[in-house]
């Protein structure tokens, strides 16, 4: 019998066939998969590559142990959520606690198991073959052969990353084509569809990153640049690092090193405030108990709540609330989640939201100095380019718990699946709470944060898995799509206010959005967000309070009522929060806070050509397009 059907043979070789596959399981959802040739080649190439490497299957086989362990993972990502593992993942994985996971899977814990056990026969039975028999084993000279063509392989792609690659000339018909595709709507230049905030800003907090080692390699690439000529375009290798990365089980190797390098650099940047102090403490009684809870939106717009005066009623439920204040005249200085969030929960200021990174801590840190228990509860994600400035604040917190496992795909969860943590955490036996949650709230797609049954405005995008955004056609679906999410958003923050009556404590809770949103307004071609509209900066803000916390701060509910038509911003929020629930701290500015009297107007900046004076600009047509009357002050980067 031919030795490729042994059957051990056949049973090792299909195993690896199909841990290899997982890229084109799509497939089998009727879905496409993107490169498909590409990933087939890399794959097989890197099969060839790491065989020849190491010549016998038993010694790669011990590496592949984490790959065995991802595949359960990785089928469960793209079964549910429609994509496979990423450093978002990896992250919770590796971060999340033995007791927390027990927790999350409730009397699903039985079936890990048994799968971990499967997982473990499974691969353990493949290193017995390969111990045992030595089909596999390439000791043919061929084998030399191939090590020299991926040496000369990566030696070349070498040479073209660090000296250049000349560009292929351009025929007449290429030219002709380029020349046509300028002509694209200002529509198209919104394209922020999957992940938060991709605008052309995000190399901030890639910069900050780059390390010494890095730089004197480039300046080594660029010497090398000018002594040397360019790789001809025919020779550079077709190598695209997003391509392998979603191959299997090679493309791991190259996610876990992407997380690694997020953990790395949200450690230097809480290195910055790693000493640092409020010297908060409690005005008050230590023992009474109390529970704040601080929701971060997203991406929702002051003018489509009917609570502040939108024809549609997308708010029925928070409008029946008599103890809940909307401050009318409240701005963002950023519109973008992962510049806009550090202004929201520090003091960072404004001006300074370009800069990656921040000396100082969170509110989070204020309340704990202060006595109380903290938890951030998130529906975003804790890893990537424009999350894990988050995740530094975040991780000030007792308790750190990212629950989305889509990302901002399609199969996200929605905002309610952060209703059960905070119930278990106002269950806590800790007198003093604060429990933040940092919801999607109306994150593009916008059909796709809320369930069928707050498809109220039609015709929408509900149930179409990608729409055409930036087609005009959609104008109308793509609106009433977001008035719907603003309609779930209601349902979301009413079920937190209900369970907030319901105990016993004093509660009280302070609601704000990261920015706002373009929705193709009036005559105006853009959409979404990371453009220089009054839609984006405007933003709804609103604090909720028991009973119990009006009689126990009567005075603060009053100055939140005089101030509801105040000019604030963001920058307000940290100082409001720690005076809502009677913190004090040495150098505390409380002419800043929203509850105090003391309370005094600054100047708002927001990302408009610059740093631009809200309070001292013009607005420019459909776009609302905010143009300060002076010069903007110059940003700082």
């Amino acid at each position: 019998m031919p030795v490729l059907f042994r059957p051990a043979s056949l049973y090792f070789l299909v195993s690896y066939l199909l841990i290899s596959s997982l890229p084109f399981f799509p497939l089998l959802q009727g879905q496409p998969v993107e490169k498909p040739w590409h990933v087939l080649a890399m794959e097989v190439l890197s099969w060839l590559g790491f065989w020849a490497l190491l010549q016998r299957p038993r010694w790669f086989h011990y590496l592949l142990l984490p790959a065995f362990f991802a595949v359960p993972v990785e089928v469960y990502l793209r079964l549910y959520f429609g994509q496979g593992i990423s450093t978002h993942h990896l992250g919770i994985m590796l971060e999340t606690s033995p007791k927390e996971a027990i927790e999350f899977l409730g009397n699903k814990v039985w079936l890990l198991l048994l799968l971990v056990i499967t997982v473990t026969a499974w691969w353990w039975s493949l290193l017995r073959i390969a111990r045992e028999h030595g089909y596999w084993h390439w000791s043919h000279k061929s084998r030399w052969l191939v090590l020299a063509l991926f040496a000369v392989g990566i030696a070349t792609w070498a040479y073209g990353q660090e000296v250049g690659i000349a560009k292929k000339p351009a025929s007449a018909s290429t030219k002709t084509s380029s020349n046509s595709g300028s002509g694209s709507t200002s529509a198209a230049a919104s394209e922020e569809e999957d992940e938060d905030d991709n605008e052309s800003s995000a190399s901030t907090a890639t910069s900050a990153s780059v390390s010494a080692t890095e730089g004197t390699l480039a300046r080594w690439g660029k010497s090398l640049r000018a002594q040397l000529p360019e790789l001809p375009y025919w020779a550079e290798i077709p190598y695209d690092e997003e391509t392998y990365m979603r191959s299997w089980p090679f493309g791991l190797a190259l996610r876990a090193n992407d997380f690694w390098k997020e953990r790395d650099y949200l450690a230097k940047l809480s290195e910055k405030s790693r000493a640092f102090r409020f010297q908060a403490h409690l005005d008050g009684n230590p023992e009474l108990p109390q529970t704040i809870v601080m929701v971060i939106g997203e991406s929702s717009r002051f003018d489509r709540w009917s609570l502040n005066g939108y024809e549609r009623d997308t708010n029925p439920l928070l409008k029946q609330e008599s103890n809940l204040i909307s401050f009318s005249d409240v701005v963002t200085a950023v519109s973008a989640t992962r510049l806009s969030v550090p202004i929201i929960v520090s003091r960072k200021p404004a001006a300074q939201s370009l800069k990656a990174g921040f000396s100082e801590k969170s509110f989070l840190t204020a309340y704990k100095e202060a006595g109380f228990k903290t938890y951030w509860l998130s529906n975003q994600m804790s890893f990537g380019q424009f999350d894990t400035p988050t995740s530094v604040f975040a991780k000030e917190a007792d308790v750190t718990q990212f629950l989305n496992l889509g990302g901002f795909t399609n199969s996200s969860n929605l905002d309610q699946v952060l209703l059960e943590p905070m119930t278990n955490a106002m269950r806590d036996a800790a007198p003093k709470k604060l429990i933040v949650l940092h919801t999607l709230g109306n994150h593009w797609n916008y059909s796709h944060r809320h369930p069928q049954s707050f498809d109220q405005w039609k015709p929408s995008l509900y149930g179409i898995v990608n729409p055409a955004y930036t087609d005009l056609k959609n104008k109308q679906a793509l609106n009433n799509s977001y008035d719907n999410s603003i309609l779930y958003t209601d349902w979301m923050l009413s079920e937190v206010i209900q369970k907030l009556k319901a105990s016993p404590q004093i509660t009280s809770l302070f609601y704000i959005s990261d920015h706002g949103q373009t929705l193709y307004d009036g005559s105006c071609n853009l959409a979404f967000h990371g453009h220089n509209t009054q839609f984006e900066f405007h933003i709804p803000a609103f604090m909720w309070y028991s009973d119990a916390y009006q009689e126990q701060f009567p005075d603060k509910v009053v100055q939140m009522r005089l101030h509801k038509n105040a000019k604030l911003s963001t920058e307000n929020v940290f100082h409001s929060l720690l005076d809502m629930a009677n913190i004090r701290y040495p150098d505390e500015k409380l002419e800043w806070s929203i509850l105090s009297k003391q309370l005094k107007p600054h100047t708002r900046y927001v990302d408009s050509y610059g740093w631009t004076n809200y309070d001292n600009s013009t607005i420019k047509g459909d776009c609302r397009e905010i143009m300060d009357k002076k010069t903007p002050l110059v940003q700082e980067k």
